[in-house]
């Protein structure tokens, strides 16, 4: 089911849009060679409770950490661990945080230290989807011209999108209807209203679309080993526009 946001809903997310937002700006100061994805999840923890919110992932459905940390060829849902990062790496960080009852949502790509031109471009890439997808929203607008509008951006520039996985609605719950693909055909799919709350996220590779769960039963990879890329913001659907709660 489909909820529509009232305006007290929607300050609550604005609020927790803030946190994320700073989260993962604080997470990319500190993510530098030789620290550890645990560490990167301590320093996140730490600043959303200093906020008073709460981490949205921390036990969902049974995960172990605040944010989700994938490297390289790992797409999503990579756990907090020991392992130290490495120079001319790929860091995808995802995080979410509840205030009021309310969640937002976003992930960031960040270079570990100076990294080659096709990271680089991948990022960018995956980075600027987003944006020429959300350039079209406004009430009315169908899912199908968001995910044309993504797909078409990602595929003129030689990646692939991932289409096993999708952004979402959020609200009182962190995965709420619709599924939000990154790929469609134009004038298709549900039509967009105003109060609508989404997560928009591609997630793309170097190589092909196809991909595994590893054995912890959550990190997400490419199944060729590609390099893959991801970039989330939590966005509000209005009558001229959006408003993106998590930039």
């Amino acid at each position: 089911m489909i909820t529509i946001k009232t305006e007290q809903e929607i300050e609550y997310m604005r609020q927790a849009g803030a946190v994320v937002r700073d989260v993962l700006a604080i997470v990319e100061e500190h993510a530098k060679p030789g620290i550890t994805t645990r560490k990167l999840n301590t320093i996140a923890y730490e600043y959303i409770k200093k906020c008073n919110a709460s981490p949205s992932f921390l036990g969902y459905g049974g995960f172990p950490g605040a944010i989700c940390t994938s490297i390289d060829e790992e797409v999503v849902h990579g756990i907090p661990s020991h392992r130290v990062l490495e120079e001319g790496t790929l860091l995808k960080v995802d995080a979410g945080a509840i205030v009021g009852g309310f969640h937002a949502d976003a992930a960031r790509t960040i270079a570990i230290g100076e990294i080659d031109s096709l990271r680089q471009n991948l990022m960018d890439v995956c980075k600027q989807s987003f944006f020429e997808g959300v350039g079209i929203l406004k009430a009315g607008v169908r899912l199908g011209d968001l995910g044309h509008a993504i797909q078409s951006y990602v595929e003129r520039n030689g990646f692939s999108i991932i289409k096993q996985l999708a952004g979402h609605g959020v609200g009182r719950n962190l995965h709420e209807d619709p599924d939000v693909l990154n790929y469609g055909v134009q004038g298709r799919g549900l039509r967009l209203e105003k109060n609508m709350v989404i997560a928009i996220e591609p997630m793309i590779s170097a190589g092909n679309h196809r991909i595994k769960v590893l054995e912890d039963d959550w990190t997400v990879v490419t199944k060729d080993g590609s390099l893959s890329a991801h970039y989330e913001n939590t966005v509000v659907i209005g009558d001229e526009g959006i408003e993106i709660l998590t930039l």
